[in-house]
């Protein structure tokens, strides 16, 4: 148990689990993840299973950055498990992490954490290349918090503190002090030199945006800047993890496809406050609603998966055929169609879609309770019984 909200804790298990699998073929691990995703307790969840000689590091505290000035002389000769928390405040570490990794006598395995950022997974990339695996830590899911807590995760996000907040209000007011906090602090701590209200008006905005086509020419003009301006602000909130691209699937097929990524804020949280909706009833009448669960529902397939950002992506065409996530992983080809409704239908477009795609699986995800066969090869998904009705994607 790990996540806390006032002495409370939520299970991560499968996250312990993926930890472990890198650590058997990587002396170095890295968990990456937005602020207050529960980094930290994860790793110190994993320190306590590990039984083994642990060191922490805290680069947001002056002290431990002191005692790391020389770093081989610091971590050179230690054994066990070594934390280094908040590495982005000292990317300066990733060389002489590459000396001591290649040692024949290191005794020492690394977990690193840190908020994603440009300059944190390129200086990692290209210093540690073949040394360093990584691993996403996303907000909360619904095995985590049960299935009876699905319709509050998706009112409140993922992050541990908003979920566990005493009442929905306090939690949206948790979001608005993050969000607050992420622009003012955060943000230019990663290099970010963009005005925080700025990037605020932007994240807004895109809040309205959300599981849409990019259009950076509109924003441009919105925003009165270039369209490579606007790029540099989207490019800015997705290195930092609140915001995904989903990039669309090109296919040789004679057909007019929609080339540019479809856009989703990765907390349904996060896009609820941006968007004002601070309560089941107020969401339930926004005109976004259906985006809101399409981008939630979408999040919990991934998890279920657990596919790689690589294989996921959207496919469309100019004429209307479309499929909302379309999986590729090694030879097959999965698509999901998501709706918010009791009573699915196929529909012309997802036939399309699995005819020129030649999909090996079609998933017709809606809100109702149960799961069933429909024409064309196609299954109807209870999205309350995802976890349990989509077999493992080998």
């Amino acid at each position: 148990m790990i996540c806390e909200y006032n002495y409370v804790m939520i299970a991560r298990p499968s996250h312990i689990k993926r930890i472990r699998e890198l650590f058997l073929i990587s002396p170095a691990v890295a968990i990456l993840g937005a602020r207050q995703t529960g980094k930290t307790t994860l790793a110190n969840l994993y320190a306590q299973e590990a039984k083994t000689p642990v060191v922490r590091f805290d680069l947001e505290d002056p002290a431990d950055r002191g005692r790391l000035e020389d770093p081989v002389l610091a971590l050179g000769n230690r054994e066990g498990l070594v934390i280094i928390d908040e590495v982005q405040r000292a990317p300066q570490l990733f060389e002489p992490l590459r000396v001591i990794l290649d040692r024949t006598d290191n005794r020492c395995l690394f977990l690193i954490l840190g908020s994603a950022s440009p300059e944190l997974l390129q200086q990692s990339s290209e210093t540690l290349a073949g040394r360093i695996l990584y691993h996403e830590l996303n907000g909360l899911s619904v095995p985590e918090v049960g299935g009876d807590a699905r319709e509050r995760l998706w009112l409140r996000g993922g992050f541990p503190r908003s979920f566990l907040a005493p009442s929905d209000e306090l939690s949206d007011e948790w979001r608005r002090g993050f969000i607050r906090t992420f622009l003012e602090r955060d943000l230019p701590q990663l290099g970010s030199r963009v005005p925080s209200t700025t990037l605020h008006r932007f994240w807004t905005m895109l809040a309205h945006y959300h599981a849409q086509t990019w259009n950076g020419a509109e924003l441009a003009r919105a925003f009165a800047v270039t369209a490579p301006t606007v790029r540099r602000y989207l490019d800015t909130l997705t290195a930092s993890l609140v915001l995904r691209q989903l990039h669309p699937w090109h296919s040789n097929v004679g057909k007019r496809q929609v080339r540019s990524p479809k856009i989703y804020l990765a907390d349904t949280g996060m896009l609820h406050t941006l968007l004002g909706i601070s309560d089941t009833n107020e969401l339930e009448g926004h005109p976004k609603v259906g985006a809101s669960w399409e981008g939630f529902v979408m999040q919990e397939i991934v998890q279920r998966t657990r596919a790689r950002p690589d294989e996921c992506f959207f496919w469309a065409t100019h004429s209307g055929a479309e499929i909302d996530l379309l999986l590729v992983r090694g030879t097959r080809r999965i698509g999901f169609e998501i709706k918010r409704t009791t009573a699915p239908r196929t529909t012309r477009s997802l036939h399309i879609a699995r005819e020129t795609l030649e999909l090996d699986e079609t998933y017709l995800v809606h809100a109702g309770d149960q799961t069933y066969p429909l024409k064309n090869n196609t299954i109807a998904l209870a999205f309350e019984r995802l976890h349990h009705d989509l077999p493992p994607i080998r």
